[in-house]
């Protein structure tokens, strides 16, 4: 799908609405209601003027990779009390405190380290979370996130945290234009979903799967995604060094 204008052009409004309309179409195609699948914004490296755009157009959950850059963003709109974050990317340990104190969701949860931060960071405040556990599905290592195999017994570890309150799964299938691979990752993911499901004590723990992004998302709702990551197709490519924002929280 072509990504759209740059940011500074005409267009947010337009890409969300045929973003939206797409999604609509997919979880048609796949007999799903569409109601069932939540659209996320990724702003990553945008300005804020990009954010109070697709905010005029409807959206109040952004999706930033960068720890500093969300903190950064969010003190930019601590004056609009329905907007929310979600922190899509790695996470180091030390950064915990700040998604802690800002973020809404976190859809990379995959150390036992992050989980016990996140905790005593969360309890101080008196705040819980979203939480997504990351799983790497194309078993590549330049990719973070649990081996499939490794998550059951990752999420029993889980249950010990009062405030990370779990909503399922997350992923990043394998960058590739064959569908059949890129399909593959998300069918595992389904897979795991349906197993968790069936042996956890807290089935309601994996109601939803974040998966796909711009090039993918039609294909992750016909397997079964819940939450897509759209950022590129709404925002723009990200071609000119002035696009970033700000310089320093890359």
């Amino acid at each position: 799908m072509p990504a759209g204008p740059r940011v500074g052009q005409v267009g947010i409004a337009e890409n969300l609405a045929e973003v939206r309309r797409r999604v609509d179409e997919a979880c048609v195609a796949a007999g799903r209601d569409p109601s069932q699948v939540r659209l996320l914004p990724v702003s990553k490296t945008k300005p804020p003027s990009a954010i109070r755009e697709a905010y005029d157009a409807g959206v109040r959950l952004f999706g930033e990779n960068k720890v500093q850059e969300a903190v950064a963003k969010a003190e930019v709109f601590a004056d609009v009390p329905d907007l929310r974050w979600a922190v899509i990317g790695h996470l180091q340990t030390n950064k915990a405190r700040q998604v802690a104190a800002v973020a809404d969701e976190f859809h990379a949860l995959d150390s036992l380290r992050v989980a016990e931060a996140l905790n005593r960071r969360l309890h101080m405040l008196d705040r819980t979370l979203d939480v997504f556990v990351q799983v790497n599905s194309s078993g590549e290592e330049s990719k973070f996130g649990l081996a499939p195999e490794d998550v059951p017994g990752f999420a029993r570890e889980l249950e010990q945290f009062q405030t990370l309150r779990v909503r399922g799964l997350m992923t990043l299938a394998v960058f590739s234009d064959d569908a059949a691979l890129v399909g593959a990752c998300f069918a595992r993911m389904r897979e795991l979903q349906a197993r968790l499901q069936d042996s956890h004590d807290h089935p309601e723990w994996w109601r939803e799967l974040s998966m796909g992004m711009s090039g993918d998302y039609e294909l992750a709702i016909s397997y079964g995604a819940t939450t897509v990551r759209v950022g590129q197709a709404i925002f723009g490519n990200r071609l000119d060094p002035n696009d970033y924002w700000p310089v320093s929280a890359r």
